[in-house]
């Protein structure tokens, strides 16, 4: 069975919503997701990053804050030059996503830095695959509406709960990368 490991960290909630759509997309092709959620005190055990190695594809989500991936996902980062020394999460398929609360918030320098760690470890990015949502008719609902192509970028209004945002369409988004990069990885394996 093909496995997606989702590596993220949600500091208010938001985050943790975009990942389990992520997950949602994951399952619906019919493959294992691994939920790795990164604690408040930041990183992985060992036992959680030895996970990642069975994985043929690995998602990063880190929450934009002020114009980069939080300290606890750079945390995880710096854990995992063990991998990146020997070379374990070689030739896999990556991918990242981000949440800020404003429309554009800086999001592209975390995902250049997601892309970043994933090419240092020797993975093949997978980009977001679609078309922006950029017309006078296109709403809040519609695929891909913050225009991103590198991933999948999510807006959280700062004073939005994790009930009000991120946005149905931000959601759908994310079941759509999640389902992409599983059917990929199954392609690849």
């Amino acid at each position: 069975m093909t496995k997606v490991a989702v590596i993220y960290f949600s500091g208010y909630g938001h985050n943790q919503k975009v990942a389990d759509a992520v997950i949602e997309g994951i399952k619906s092709e019919g493959a294992e997701a691994l939920d790795l959620k990164i604690g408040q005190d930041g990183g992985l055990d060992d036992a959680q990053l030895d996970k990642i190695d069975s994985a043929q594809a690995i998602i990063y989500g880190a929450p934009t804050y002020m114009g980069g991936p939080a300290w606890q996902f750079k945390k995880f980062a710096d854990q995992s030059s063990k991998k990146w020394f020997t070379r374990a999460w070689q030739d896999k398929l990556g991918g990242g996503f981000t949440v800020s609360a404003s429309q554009v918030g800086d999001k592209g320098q975390t995902m250049a830095y997601l892309q970043t760690l994933a090419s240092q470890h020797g993975q093949i990015w997978v980009s977001l695959g679609l078309l922006p949502s950029n017309s006078l008719a296109a709403s809040e609902d519609d695929l891909n509406r913050r225009g991103g192509s590198v991933g999948l970028m999510a807006t959280a209004p700062s004073d939005s709960s994790p009930e009000q945002a991120p946005f149905k369409g931000d959601l759908e988004t994310a079941k759509f990368y999640g389902a992409r990069i599983a059917k990929l990885a199954a392609k690849f394996a």
